[in-house]
């Protein structure tokens, strides 16, 4: 299947003022719900690292588990979860983060990657990178090094992938 990046960008819906008043939410949900999208969503995320030195691809809560897992099983890797916190049952680690409109806090097992491990971090979307750097440091915390960054789409205007400098960055869709 030949994935069109326009049609897949047309499908991002924008909600004005949500979660909170100023913010303009990039809804993936439509890719999603369409097969042929989702699966040209996934092939245009894996396809940017088949072939790469890659032990573990980590999702974040909770887009980035949807689009992480599949990503892991193109690549054949395992997949772990990167979620909000009081969700993981054994002993985790935390890396709080400001947000475009708050604080927030992400945690990981302990032993979810080990020392020299590769591990690829997948997210929907990047808006101002802060979700996504916090990530990285909890995939650090571990000994593991992230591989690179891949998320779907990134916000138009809002320049995260400043904020993770240092990391390689794939936005399969760009700017939306």
């Amino acid at each position: 299947m030949d994935c069109d990046v326009e049609w897949l960008r047309a499908l991002v819906r924008h909600v004005d003022d949500f979660p909170e008043p100023g913010i303009r939410f990039a809804d993936i949900t439509p890719v999603l719900g369409n097969a042929d999208a989702m699966r040209c969503a996934v092939e245009l995320i894996a396809d940017e690292f088949v072939g790469r030195d890659i032990d573990l691809v980590a999702g974040i809560d909770a887009r980035g588990f949807i689009l992480g897992a599949p990503v892991a099983w193109r690549l054949g890797c395992g997949f772990v979860p990167i979620r909000k916190p009081g969700k993981l049952p054994a002993d985790t680690l935390r890396v709080e983060y400001s947000l475009e409109y708050g604080v927030d806090a992400l945690e990981i097992h302990t032993d979810a990657a080990a020392p020299g491990q590769r591990v690829l971090l997948i997210d929907d979307v990047l808006a101002t990178g802060g979700t996504a750097r916090a990530a990285a440091q909890l995939i650090e915390l571990t000994g593991a090094s992230v591989a690179a960054i891949g998320v779907l789409a990134t916000i138009a205007g809002l320049d995260g992938a400043s904020k993770l400098s240092g990391y390689e960055m794939v936005s399969a869709l760009g700017e939306v």
